[in-house]
């Protein structure tokens, strides 16, 4: 029978070079376009359903982030003034880390949760509860 360090080693051995990280959570790319003075997400429902979160929830925090107007119809934000799809995907992701992931383990299996006027970020992976600021 071999060692465990000869059996590690012929293990590591056989990795590939470039061990490619799935992540299980991914938010999609901003699909966005413009409309005159106006910039339409049109994949914002599909951003929230990945998030787990409403779209009304969503749509206040980006819409204050991003300092202006808007609205949701049909599953798409329409943003007043006009905003890069790489300008709103900063604000989507800055958005997951604050209102998503888990700041003990990272895991993406949280809720949100209001115990009187404080909001909660509560994970159902490792049981943390941490107040996150409202807006």
């Amino acid at each position: 029978m071999r060692s465990y360090e000869e059996l590690l080693k012929k293990a590591l051995s056989e990795l590939p070079e470039n061990v490619v990280r799935k992540e299980r959570f991914e938010v999609p790319r901003v699909s966005a376009f413009r409309e005159g003075s106006r910039t339409i997400i049109r994949n914002f429902s599909q951003i929230a359903r990945a998030v787990n979160r409403n779209e009304e929830h969503l749509y206040k925090y980006l819409v204050k982030s991003l300092g202006t107007a808007g609205f949701v119809d049909s599953g798409r934000l329409t943003l007043q003034g006009k905003f890069t799809e790489e300008e709103i995907q900063k604000e989507v992701n800055s958005y997951v880390e604050d209102y998503v992931l888990c700041r003990e383990c990272g895991a993406p299996d949280t809720i949100l949760v209001r115990e009187g006027r404080i909001l909660f970020l509560k994970c159902m992976a490792c049981g943390a509860k941490h107040p996150v600021r409202s807006f």
